[in-house]
């Protein structure tokens, strides 16, 4: 089959454009064979081939990535390692989902911090935490209360923020209260794909700019690149919401965008004028109508505010400043101290959803396996779906799995036109609703 839509990098990335240059591995050329082929290079894929080499370590695996690692969408993320849901249920079926979804997270984390540790990849890894914040007396009500009293139903450490104590933490007067958890990660996440797609074990070879253009899927799969092909009698795919080009996962995912920006470093003068000396990330009770952001290391601020419905999965260079200039008065209006301060990267990148927050996993063929979809969570969830479609795919028990299936799997979504309008009118209605968290 042919591909007709593929990854497109328009070089905007903020977290990979502070980062040193980087070599990327070659692309495919000629005729390559291997006993594995792992397609993606996001956080799936990786944990894929990593995972299948541990599994496997005499047998050869090769993956394959369109771009270059740390340009597509693990790259451009806000840098959360997220190890809660956002919002648990208090119900005891639900709060048994959110032990669920702990432990696989959980896992996911400790497997990356051991391979950031290993192999000192230098991506600004922390265990910083996270705040979760609500803007109005009604989303401190709505969600945070019912939030923190889930956290002790599931004897999860937290601390209450609001006031000046908040404002010391943030150094921004727009928050009512958070919820601080102490577990969560912050890093640079292109510089995390870059590593992790750098210290692969020896059986693992990497290409990188070889976007498949044909697929085949008789006597085992074989991927056809610009310059080469791969041949593999099993696969495991990671290629998210592009997935769909190869006849998996049909009317499966919502395909969005989401956009972000990052300031220049603070000065010296500015840092003393805003006055607070650790790192943080926040985000909001609404993704909607909040803004995800974060203080980073260098003295930076990211700003994340914006989902878009955008199923042809581009986006047209012009909206970049349309972009930017929004992002900045977003920040103006919350750090008034820091006027001045100007956005110095713009992007966006691609988000898969599914309807009911399900993931796509599991097997697909006798010879294809699946990790896909990660419903924007994608560091911990596309590492542990890696992980476990890896051991399911080479037949290696993990109590874990059971945790994985019983995520479930995403609903069939309504056929388009009837799906667009359904997803743009429900966005309006969050928008509006919750006007009050922006």
């Amino acid at each position: 089959m042919d591909i007709k839509r593929l990854p497109k990098d328009d070089k905007t990335n903020g977290w990979s454009a502070i980062l040193p240059q980087r070599t990327p591995h070659a692309c495919v050329q000629g005729d390559v064979t291997a006993d594995w082929l792992v397609l993606g290079g996001g956080y799936a894929g990786l944990a894929a081939a990593r995972r299948l080499a541990t599994n496997f370590p005499d047998q050869k695996i090769v993956l394959i990535e369109a771009g270059r690692a740390g340009e597509n969408a693990s790259g451009r993320n806000s840098g959360f390692g997220i190890d809660l849901p956002h919002n648990v249920g208090s119900s005891l079926d639900e709060l048994e989902g959110s032990h669920r979804f702990m432990r696989l997270a959980r896992m996911a984390l400790d497997h990356l911090e051991d391979v950031v540790t290993t192999h000192k990849i230098d991506c600004d890894w922390k265990r910083a935490g996270k705040y979760h914040t609500a803007v109005s007396e009604r989303g401190t009500r709505d969600v945070l209360d019912p939030f923190r009293k889930e956290l002790e139903a599931l004897a999860e450490p937290y601390e209450w923020f609001e006031g000046d104590a908040l404002l010391s933490k943030l150094g921004s007067p727009h928050f009512n209260a958070a919820v601080y958890t102490p577990h969560c990660v912050l890093m640079n996440p292109a510089a995390l794909t870059r590593g992790l797609a750098d210290t692969m074990p020896e059986n693992v070879t990497v290409y990188e700019d070889s976007p498949v253009t044909q697929a085949g899927f008789q006597n085992g799969v074989q991927m056809t690149t610009p310059h080469g092909t791969v041949r593999a009698p099993k696969m495991i795919m990671a290629a998210n919401g592009f997935s769909e080009q190869f006849g998996f996962n049909q009317r499966k995912f919502l395909h969005l965008i989401a956009h972000a920006s990052l300031t220049r470093p603070l000065t010296k003068d500015e840092r003393t004028a805003y006055g607070v000396s650790q790192s943080w990330g926040l985000t909001p009770v609404n993704a909607f109508a909040g803004i995800t952001m974060r203080y980073t290391d260098d003295h930076r601020i990211l700003i994340r505010q914006g989902l878009d419905y955008r199923p042809n999965q581009r986006i047209g260079a012009h909206e970049n400043a349309a972009i930017r200039a929004r992002h900045q008065a977003l920040f103006n209006d919350r750090f008034p101290k820091l006027r001045g301060v100007e956005m110095e990267h713009t992007w966006s990148g691609f988000v898969c959803l599914s309807r009911n927050g399900a993931p796509a996993f599991g097997q697909l063929a006798p010879n294809v396996w699946n990790t896909t979809c990660q419903n924007a969570v994608g560091v911990t969830k596309g590492t542990f779906g890696g992980i476990l479609a890896a051991d399911m795919a080479t037949g290696r028990d993990n109590p874990l799995h059971a945790d994985m299936l019983s995520l479930g799997e995403p609903d069939i979504l309504p056929p388009r036109p009837f799906l667009d309008i359904g997803v743009r009118a429900r966005f309006k209605w969050e928008l509006f609703s919750n006007r009050h968290e922006a």
